[in-house]
């Protein structure tokens, strides 16, 4: 008889929240990884995952955020849970994400852009809480055109669970034949999961994709193992299925993506894959060719 946890995905380790820290005076922010996880080679494509937990911020004429600032070679994607995000760009992009929706830029080739939060949001005040990743692309996309994706809440895949016990919301990837919004540079999902407590639902995933689970809200069982608030799931490459067991009314943020596996070179705003394209996107940048953007 097969053992039905057989093909259970192993969970690596359980990460709690690092210290915090700020990005600009608007992001509070814990780094899950890389500071806590080798994730060049652990979860790849994923480079970065900054984590604004619940914060209240008081009223402000003056938005907060961060300045003017490059990128090149990956992409950044900002996933709105409280509060609102604004966002330009030299590109001429500009948009405004609120409670649930997500940004996707593809900085490639080079990009200035700025984030902060938005102006009506700042006036008033209120709890603050996104997630921002970084999303690596394969060396033959480095360079590609930047572009940039506003996907509103209403706009992702969905799967409804029976009597409105949660919701499985697909960013990007696929969930059974229910496809995301975002175009995407190599293989990954991206889920946002509800589900309403004592509910259970089961997901499986490729056993060679590095895969990771940011706990945003509550706490569930996940795998036979008790997960809590604010934590960070790593799992092994071994299996492919997550059985989840809400032990309260939870939201779950769940990465997946197949490895990219070239060689990495990490500078500040830069994700390339030599030191001489570091350097070449350093030049690049001070002598103006990722264009013009005011702070």
């Amino acid at each position: 008889m097969n053992n039905p946890l057989s093909k259970m995905k192993i969970i690596e380790s359980i990460i709690p929240p690092p210290p915090y820290h700020w990005v600009g005076n608007g992001f509070k922010v814990n780094g899950i990884f890389p500071e806590g996880i080798n994730s060049e080679k652990r979860m790849s494509p994923f480079f970065l995952l900054d984590y604004n937990a619940k914060t209240e911020f008081a009223p402000s004429e003056k938005p907060r955020g961060v300045g003017v600032h490059p990128h090149r070679g990956f992409e950044t994607v900002t996933i709105a849970y409280k509060g609102k995000v604004e966002h330009h760009d030299s590109k001429g992009n500009h948009g405004v994400i609120g409670e649930g929706d997500v940004q996707w830029m593809t900085a490639g080739s080079g990009i200035l852009h700025k984030e902060y939060h938005e102006k009506e949001f700042s006036k008033k005040g209120g709890v603050f809480q996104m997630v921002q990743l970084w999303v690596n692309l394969p060396a033959k996309y480095k360079m590609t055109t930047p572009k940039y994706q506003p996907i509103t809440y209403n706009t992702f895949g969905k799967y409804n669970l029976p009597d409105n016990n949660g919701i499985l919301n697909v960013i990007a990837g696929k969930f059974k034949d229910i496809a995301g919004p975002a175009y995407t540079f190599s293989p990954i999902n991206v889920y946002d999961i509800k589900l309403n407590k004592s509910v259970a639902l089961k997901i499986e995933l490729p056993e060679n994709y590095n895969t990771g689970i940011l706990m945003i809200e509550g706490n569930s069982i996940i795998n036979e193992q008790n997960v809590l608030e604010n934590n960070f799931i790593l799992f092994k490459n071994s299996g492919t299925k997550i059985l989840f067991n809400a032990l309260t009314n939870c939201t779950f943020l769940v990465l997946s993506g197949e490895p990219i596996d070239e060689p990495i070179a990490a500078h500040g705003p830069f994700l390339m894959n030599t030191d001489e394209e570091i350097q070449n996107a350093i030049d690049d940048y001070y002598t103006g060719k990722f264009g013009n953007l005011e702070d």
